[in-house]
């Protein structure tokens, strides 16, 4: 009886419920104030070259993105599977090594298969900045579109396994690059792993570096703890916030959410409703996704305008402070290398907050490689009516 009161209190576990429509609205105007008052400001002052790419409509329109990251067999395909509530193609589920590729699921009327190669041959696609990888990678990477729900507002990036000694450097590209690729564009990062093996691989360690500077993003889940003891679990729980404080290098503690995260009755046991709570609490983070996410590509492209601002009053100071005629070359070294007095003066001249300027030394560096930056003459004179837009 105690075990089918579990399947019972299970079955009741709410799926994220989303209204992305009530968003819409708010990215329509977010797309076109960035289109129209700062992506020109960052195409004239190459922050390209300097910083990130710039965004195109389909970066605003694309849905919110889980990415899911853990050893093999911690349970990430069966988490998928309970999200979704259904299958879909390309799920592997058991106790080897079943994911030996990065898989996008997403919101399709039909269940299907889509090839990698397909997936980033339109420059619109979410998916185009991929090709960078080469044929390597994309041979390991395919869509997944399944009549879904949640896959209606989410898109979730299910990762191969991290394997642990040699096997791990023998794939033909480059897992923590890839890894690299979608932290910055993924709404959430899953890092999960199986209660009964928590010891962090070298390589699973530098899997999880790569999300450096995205730890607001990673939520941890501590999956299968129904299968340990109780006393055990709590020693595991304490190692492995002990592990992570070590790895991501953050002064918060790491929330980590214990349960069982799947679509199969929990084992009885008086933590049982323990689990439930942590499921529903992760549930309801997951549901948070949509609202996030609008309010992340806003403070996207608040970010942006700091950083074009300071970056274009920083070029209109270099250009000024060259000269008209001769030492062209030898005032351009002087400047590269007294840039922090530079920073200081726009700082200064313009009322610029000091936190919106870039880290010095890539600016440096980026200054002294970039082909654009060969000359400072070049740089087009600052608009200051461009910048009165931004405000």
């Amino acid at each position: 009886q105690e075990g089918k009161q579990c399947t019972m209190v299970f079955g009741r576990r709410r799926r994220p419920q989303f209204d992305a429509a009530a968003f819409e609205s708010v990215l329509s105007g977010v797309k076109t104030v960035y289109r129209e008052k700062v992506k020109p400001l960052e195409e004239q002052y190459l922050v390209r070259d300097f910083h990130y790419p710039l965004l195109t409509d389909d970066d605003f329109d694309a849905k919110p993105n889980v990415l899911l990251i853990g050893a093999y067999s911690t349970g990430k395909t069966s988490f998928i599977r309970y999200l979704l509530e259904s299958d879909f193609v390309g799920m592997h589920i058991g106790p080897e090594p079943t994911t030996d590729g990065f898989q996008a699921i997403m919101y399709g009327e039909e269940p299907r298969s889509i090839p990698g190669h397909t997936l980033v041959s339109s420059p619109t696609s979410p998916f185009a900045g991929l090709s960078q990888f080469g044929n390597a990678f994309l041979q390991r990477f395919a869509g997944s579109e399944v009549p879904s729900a949640f896959a209606r507002c989410c898109t979730l990036i299910d990762t191969p396994g991290v394997l642990a000694g040699k096997k791990q450097t023998e794939r033909a590209y480059s897992y923590e690059n890839v890894v690299k690729y979608f932290a910055p564009r993924a709404d959430m990062i899953l890092l999960m792993f199986d209660a009964n093996k928590v010891d962090i691989s070298d390589e699973l360690k530098s899997v999880i570096q790569s999300v450096e500077g995205y730890e607001d993003k990673v939520r941890v889940i501590l999956n299968k703890a129904d299968s340990v003891d109780p006393a055990e679990l709590l020693k595991i729980n304490a190692a492995l916030t002990w592990a992570l404080a070590r790895i991501l290098k953050a002064p918060e503690v790491r929330r980590i959410y214990v349960g069982s995260f799947w679509d199969q009755p929990l084992k009885p046991g008086f933590m049982t409703e323990l689990f439930e709570r942590e499921a529903a609490s992760l549930l309801a983070d997951l549901a948070t996704i949509p609202r996030n996410n609008t309010m992340a590509k806003l403070n996207n492209v608040l970010t942006r305008a700091r950083t074009v601002r300071a970056q274009a009053a920083v070029f209109d100071e270099l250009r000024s402070a060259m000269p008209k005629m001769t030492g062209r070359d030898r005032k351009q070294k002087e400047l590269i290398a007294g840039l922090e007095d530079v920073f200081y003066k726009v700082c200064k001249a313009r009322n610029l907050p000091a936190g919106d300027f870039p880290d010095v030394h890539r600016f440096r560096h980026s200054l002294a490689t970039c082909e654009a930056c060969r000359d400072f003459t070049k740089f087009k004179k600052l608009d200051d009516r461009l910048l009165q837009a931004l405000d």
